[in-house]
């Protein structure tokens, strides 16, 4: 499995079926990229300038909401996965 490094979080983006008004179900090609998903692996955290480790504050299996267009996409064992900063996650889904 992949270990994000410093505050750095890698989530699997949650599969939501899109459809129209109509009923009709959208290509993936036309849907909007999800904004939740379940964190897989967290980094130790971010160094201060005091060198103290500042933890991040989301935990592995938690489900949270992130910025939309935030991360970067990975494709790890046919699964595809976002990392990003810890700073880009808005809330914890409860």
């Amino acid at each position: 499995m992949l270990k994000p490094l410093g505050d750095r979080v890698m989530i699997e983006v949650a599969q939501e079926e899109e459809k129209t008004v109509g009923g009709l179900v959208l290509a993936s090609a036309a849907k909007e990229r999800p904004q939740t998903g379940t964190v897989i692996a967290v980094g130790e955290g971010r160094v201060l300038d005091n060198g103290e480790l500042a933890a991040v504050s989301v935990k592995v299996g938690d489900t949270v909401l992130f910025e939309k267009y935030a991360g970067s996409e990975v494709k790890y064992d046919g699964k595809e996965y976002l990392i990003f900063s810890a700073k880009d996650i808005v809330a914890i889904v409860e």
